[in-house]
């Protein structure tokens, strides 16, 4: 099970966090179908969890269900022109592009999360 420290607890309770995920296509929202279940998208599934539990609003999109979250977000829309369905998955946390080409984990969500521009 995926756990946050508690220092970082502090930060994730903070309502005005936004995670979002722009999802490569899949069967289902989650990926999380099927016979055969994929490990990365359960450790994702368990991860968003754990941020939702902390407070933190996190949102999945995909390409065929939320095309209009992918045209509305200019950074996102660049890397998939420039490098199509390999930029996916694109995570998003609090308007900043954190990673893409694969999922974050928990610490570099919580990095992303504890970074403060001034």
């Amino acid at each position: 099970m995926i756990q946050t420290s508690t220092l970082d607890n502090q930060i994730l309770r903070d309502n005005s966090n936004i995670i979002e995920i722009y999802d490569p296509p899949m069967c289902c929202p989650t990926g999380l179908c099927g016979p055969v279940l994929d490990q990365t998208l359960l450790d994702v599934n368990e991860m968003i969890l754990a941020l939702q539990t902390s407070g933190i609003t996190v949102t999945r999109y995909q390409m065929a269900s939320n095309p209009n979250a992918f045209l509305n977000n200019p950074g996102v829309m660049d890397l998939v022109k420039k490098n199509q369905i390999a930029a996916l998955p694109i995570t998003v946390v609090n308007g900043k592009l954190i990673k893409s080409g694969a999922y974050p984990t928990m610490s570099e969500v919580e990095k992303a999360l504890n970074t403060k521009e001034f």
